[in-house]
């Protein structure tokens, strides 16, 4: 499973901290607004990252959400339910992408 975060993510953290530190006050006030877990949280994250095409925070949403208790039958299940509604393409790419994440090791 990918643990560490991707080069151009370390980049952006290193040159812009203070847009991420807002990015993560804001994250922050949306999980704490409601009852939902954090792995509910992250599976749902996941599946928006999907419908968005974003490879790299389909990713880690995929490894985060099994840090917090997501079985991989999870993760590819919530990657499923969006056939219906963004088609096959992006499902596909998605499954490929979180697969990639949840079986390497970098």
């Amino acid at each position: 499973m990918k643990k560490t975060l991707p080069q151009h993510f370390k980049k952006f953290l290193k040159k812009y901290p203070k847009v991420w530190e807002a990015h993560q006050a804001l994250t922050e006030a949306c999980a704490e607004s409601g009852p939902l877990d954090r792995k509910t949280r992250e599976l749902i994250k996941l599946a928006i990252a999907g419908a968005a095409n974003q490879e790299t925070a389909v990713e880690r949403h995929a490894v985060m959400a099994v840090q917090e208790g997501a079985k991989k039958d999870e993760i590819y299940q919530t990657l499923l339910l969006m056939t219906t509604i963004v088609g096959f393409p992006r499902t596909s790419a998605s499954l490929k992408w979180a697969e990639r994440a949840l079986t390497t090791g970098k």
